[in-house]
């Protein structure tokens, strides 16, 4: 008996984000690619094209790290075919995560409003 797709989708979806990011992590010697994590994949119901979404550490190296990514999206294909052992492997998508840039910029402005109060707790005037 063959798995709902929606399960079926999560789970490629998961075993495809443990695979490119353990070959990020410690197999591929691209140093555009030091600091990429992947955030989350998804893929599409057949499991035809999976949409890998990543971030870096250092916001000025995305382009450099976009470009790495899809020089190596053979070999992360190929990887993830091993892996799923399915009779399609999945096209690989990169889109870079916006995520992590909205939170940084949405830190810095709250940081430029907020109160520089090191211990918010009111103070007990009774002793």
């Amino acid at each position: 008996m063959t798995p709902p797709s929606g399960q079926r989708q999560r789970r490629a979806g998961e075993a495809i984000r443990e695979v490119v990011g353990q070959a990020l992590l410690m197999d591929l010697a691209d140093p555009r690619l030091q600091m990429v994590t992947v955030t989350s994949v998804e893929t599409t119901p057949d499991v035809g094209r999976a949409t890998v979404y990543w971030t870096v550490l250092d916001p000025t190296r995305k382009d450099a790290a976009a470009a790495a990514l899809e020089s190596a999206r053979g070999v992360l294909q190929a990887r993830v075919g091993r892996v799923l052992r399915s009779r399609h492997t999945p096209h690989l998508v990169f889109t870079h995560d916006e995520l992590q840039d909205h939170a940084r910029r949405l830190t810095a402005l709250i940081d430029e409003v907020a109160p520089a109060d090191p211990d918010p707790r009111p103070e007990d005037a009774q002793g």
